[in-house]
């Protein structure tokens, strides 16, 4: 791996954190902008700076398509699908694998599904609204980290920096909770 690959994984990781500790949508702020509602999509080949159309992803990079400057294939998202790091990511769904070579031009590419409770998500990836981050594990997601993400219920524990979802607050911290890194008690509000 070059160390220019390196960084833009590096780049891509941080910025998926952000997000996802911000409770920002990680999809939104991509390489790639998201389409007006008012078109019709199809699957097929843009080129960069086309816009995405809802509810579509990015699989798949042809580095000699649009006269050199690269394409990009895009299809409707789906549950269990591998998408391209400049990929929007839809609301509803989380990213829970990695790879540094993929996408067709080894770009960081991930694993996305809808979320659902009591799923290991990467690092970074959004947390939807209703769930909360419970677990941490250093070396998940192909050594990104990942954490338990789980439906928000009263008497669990929190990792840091996790929105606390609609109708609830925190109380009591506990510095052993969410694998050591600490937790805050999550109560009815």
């Amino acid at each position: 791996m070059t160390v220019r690959s390196r960084l833009a994984a590096a780049v891509g990781v941080v910025a998926l954190l952000v997000a996802a500790l911000t409770g920002a949508t990680a999809g939104t702020a991509s390489a790639a902008p998201v389409a007006a509602a008012t078109e019709a999509a199809s699957p097929g080949w843009v080129c960069p700076g086309t816009p995405i159309p809802p509810d579509y992803v990015v699989t798949f990079r042809n580095a000699s398509g649009c006269n050199g400057a690269g394409s990009w294939y895009i299809q409707p998202v789906q549950d269990g699908i591998w998408v391209c790091a400049t990929s929007p990511i839809p609301t509803g769904y989380v990213l829970t694998l990695h790879t540094a070579q993929g996408c067709g031009a080894n770009i960081d590419t991930w694993f996305m599904q809808l979320a659902r409770d009591g799923q290991w998500v990467c690092a970074g990836s959004p947390i939807p609204t209703g769930y909360v981050l419970t677990a941490h594990i250093n070396t998940g997601c192909g050594n990104i980290g990942s954490w338990l993400q789980v439906q928000a219920r009263a008497g669990q524990y929190i990792c840091p920096g996790v929105p606390i979802p609609p109708g609830f607050r925190t109380d009591a911290y506990n510095a052993s909770m969410c694998s050591g890194l600490g937790g805050w008690l999550l109560l009815n509000a």
